[in-house]
């Protein structure tokens, strides 16, 4: 009987590749060329990257980089600034924009060992006007935005972690939306200098990756945090509360099915199930959300309202001048609203150690022109804990389905764990 052949390096996950070139059995050189062919190959017909630079990559790896990631390739959302790399923000307002200078992430990942691909597509200003990037998985579906090149590059086996950003669901639906695992960490854990913000009280960079596991060694790369080895099987399994949220009245049925089943499977697996709603008071976040994001967006985006407002989508014009028109009394009071439902917060988790809800109201829909609806990501977001989605599932138009495990702020290393509990048990 012949030996099967061995995965392209390009298809193993990060912790995979990285266990392998440890071991001596891959080099760090073939796991780069495996992602640049298959990106040469690939995003003709995905759209997933803005801009690809080989020759940099390759000679940061002629650098021989150290530290935990080992020449690990990253590629990066373009809201993020990479040195010597267009930086277009997802608008033409910024065609030719080449920064001198990495953003803070960017920078620790590249001291961590990371090695840049180039940048990938976000919507206009990780808001509003979709890019090109379709689902690699059905490309006559929405990846998902705004992080919509690096979901469907991590997808399509193009590079094994991205970054991505969230200001209400732009990590957690798109990831969900191409089959793979988003990570928003805690706000303010993943520094922002570098970044192009838009809603300082809720922007947010977190990961996409293939794997519950690379997303924590991704992320404990790059800050220097312990967060765990999701790998490795806790020794009881977790208490996890059914939160339908507010929201819930927008899931699709094969969310509602997907829900019931997963609850099912978790109690099987040996989880103790619980429902466990959030409290009335958390439906403000419906109106203080939008005002909070685009608020701020509005005051962040000053030049480009003043001196480049043509340039702007029609749409997202009109959401920066609602926001501006508000005003400072009710951004604050807004801003109000999130201090005081944070605050609120953990005792809605009392008992449990994660909420299990949706990632998205069901499948990615059809159509490049919008990529979803962020109603079951912004509640998360504005009180600023840790989400991770996992698969879950098809619906019935074979597309992904996600669920997502949420922590206490400050409980990363919990969320990840419980992740990948969640992910090992609802697959097996």
């Amino acid at each position: 009987m012949s030996e099967s052949k061995p995965p392209a390096p390009h298809r193993l996950t990060a912790s995979e590749a990285l266990r392998r070139i440890r071991a001596g059995t891959l080099r760090a050189e073939d796991l780069l060329e495996s992602c640049l062919e298959r990106i040469a190959a690939r995003d003709p017909a995905v759209h997933a990257f803005t801009h690809v630079d080989a020759a940099a990559a390759r000679a940061a790896l002629a650098r021989a980089p150290s530290g935990p990631l080992q020449g690990l390739p990253v590629a990066v959302k373009d809201v993020l600034d990479v040195a010597g790399m267009p930086a277009g923000y997802g608008s033409p307002i910024w065609d030719g924009h080449r920064p001198h200078a990495d953003a803070a992430a960017v920078a620790w990942a590249r001291a961590a060992g990371a090695v840049v691909l180039g940048k990938t597509v976000t919507t206009e200003f990780a808001m509003m006007r979709p890019g090109a990037t379709v689902n690699p998985l059905d490309p006559k579906r929405t990846p998902g935005g705004s992080s919509s090149g690096s979901a469907a590059a991590v997808a399509d086996f193009m590079t094994p972690v991205a970054f991505a950003t969230q200001t209400a669901g732009s990590i957690i639906r798109p990831a969900a939306f191409c089959g793979v695992v988003g990570y928003k960490p805690s706000f303010g854990m993943i520094p922002r200098l570098g970044l192009k913000v838009m809603s300082d009280s809720l922007d947010t960079i977190g990961v996409i990756a293939r794997s519950v596991a690379d997303c924590a060694l991704f992320a404990g790369a790059l800050t220097g945090r312990d967060l765990g080895d999701p790998d490795t099987r806790p020794d009881r399994p977790p208490r996890i509360g059914l939160c339908r949220s507010p929201s819930w009245p927008k899931a699709a049925a094969e969310t509602v099915a997907l829900f019931d089943r997963a609850a099912a499977t978790l109690a099987r697996a040996g989880a103790y199930v619980t429902p466990r709603e959030l409290p009335d008071a958390f439906r403000a976040l419906e109106q203080a959300h939008p005002l909070v994001m685009h608020g701020e967006s509005a005051r962040s985006m000053g030049w480009e309202m003043l001196e480049q407002r043509d340039l702007l989508s029609g749409r997202l014009r009109e959401r920066l001048e609602w926001g501006a028109a508000q005003g400072p009394a009710k951004l604050d009071e807004a801003r109000a609203t999130f201090g005081r439902l944070q605050a609120a917060f953990p005792a809605t988790m009392e008992g449990v150690d994660v909420l299990l809800t949706p990632s998205a109201p069901g499948e990615a829909p059809v159509g490049l022109d919008a990529t979803g609806d962020p109603v079951f990501n912004y509640i998360w977001t504005s009180l600023h804990v840790p989400c991770v989605t996992v698969p879950a599932g098809t619906g019935p138009g074979g597309a992904p389905l996600g669920v997502q495990i949420i922590a206490r702020r400050g409980e990363d290393r919990a969320a990840l764990i419980w992740a990948q509990w969640v992910a090992a048990a609802l697959v097996g």
